[in-house]
């Protein structure tokens, strides 16, 4: 009888510390698991059109996804001058699998300007700030306007009559051109459109007699012979187009520096940051140089910035940004 209740004793022993052994494991297993990140494919949002931003993050999400082992899939939420996807990526779950393709406009711009939304600069965290690009002002190549000059005597002799396209009421391109009607003296009509692609859609079809946009969807066409640049909105001409004058040079001081990188929700944690962060440099480290012959042709230039560096750059832009914006008129 005493050894049979020894025996029993000594199985249930047995069992528990299988079961605790057990559970560790298990419990080891799903801890290994939920490090082992990513395990399915990135989403990044994208808040415009494709046709612009998507094609500038494109290389480098090709080039993160060989470190990340996982594809990098872009999803398109256009409207409002991008404050629609940047609201989605907002309120996407901050588990690193919904990243925001961002530009200064949604993040920085529209928190600035429009009320009710329900994010600002603080909802996200920087990844990477990857690549910046010029802004040129484009006329089509049958316009009765040949240069800046002309353009700003057409619009002070009518005012309100010459209209221009942009990616949605003060998006990042509506921005830089208040800055240019406030520097000239003038007042242009706006059309908002929903994105740089349809912007450049709309002046090719004459709807519009102007657009400012990233040189980049502007190129094909002005090799083309379809459309014609006026001025680049920078301090230093174009190695692409070197007979195209700066807005700097020709008295006008309208520099919008437009940038494009990735940025997550504030609730993100810091190792996913970490990885991610880490794939983009990675990436930019081995690709650099095809990705900088990819981007010459369309007058755009690597820059890059880790997790912190971007966020200082973020904030900085944003106190720029509003002081700017004290002195524009009220849209």
């Amino acid at each position: 009888m005493e050894n049979r209740r020894r025996i029993k004793v000594m199985s249930i022993i047995l069992l528990l510390s299988f079961f605790y052994i057990g559970l560790g494991f298990w419990g080891n297993q799903s801890r290994a698991a939920e490090k082992k990140y990513p395990i399915r494919p990135i989403q990044i949002i994208m808040a415009y059109n494709p046709g612009a931003s998507d094609t500038y993050l494109r290389p480098f999400a090709e080039g993160m996804a060989e470190f990340l082992g996982k594809p990098m899939v872009f999803e398109y939420k256009p409207g409002a001058a991008g404050t629609i996807g940047a609201s989605f990526a907002a309120k996407a779950k901050p588990d690193g699998y919904a990243l925001f393709g961002v530009s200064p406009g949604p993040v920085i711009l529209g928190p600035l300007t429009k009320e009710g939304l329900d994010y600002d600069l603080d909802s996200f965290r920087g990844i990477c700030r990857l690549v910046i690009s010029p802004l040129a002002l484009a006329v089509k190549a049958d316009s009765p306007i040949k240069n800046l000059s002309e353009l700003i005597s057409a619009a002070k002799a009518s005012p309100g009559k010459l209209t221009f396209s942009s990616t949605g009421n003060f998006g990042i391109l509506h921005f830089g051109m208040e800055i240019f009607q406030k520097s000239a003296g003038i007042k242009l009509n706006h059309v908002p459109t929903t994105g740089t692609a349809p912007a450049v859609t709309a002046l090719l079809g004459g709807h519009v007699d102007m657009s400012l946009a990233d040189v980049g969807p502007l190129k094909p066409h002005v090799d083309s012979g379809a459309l014609r640049l006026l001025a680049v909105m920078d301090k230093s001409r174009m190695k692409l187009f070197p007979n195209v004058p700066t807005s700097t040079e020709l008295g006008y001081r309208v520099i919008v520096p437009v940038w494009y990188g990735l940025m997550a929700q504030r609730a993100v944690p810091n190792d996913v940051v970490e990885t991610l962060s880490l794939a983009s440099k990675n990436a930019v480290e081995k690709h650099r140089k095809s990705i900088e012959d990819r981007f010459e042709k369309l007058g755009l230039q690597i820059s890059y910035l880790g997790p912190e560096e971007m966020d200082r750059a973020n904030r900085e832009q944003r106190d720029a940004f509003a002081a700017i914006l004290k002195d524009l008129p009220k849209q």
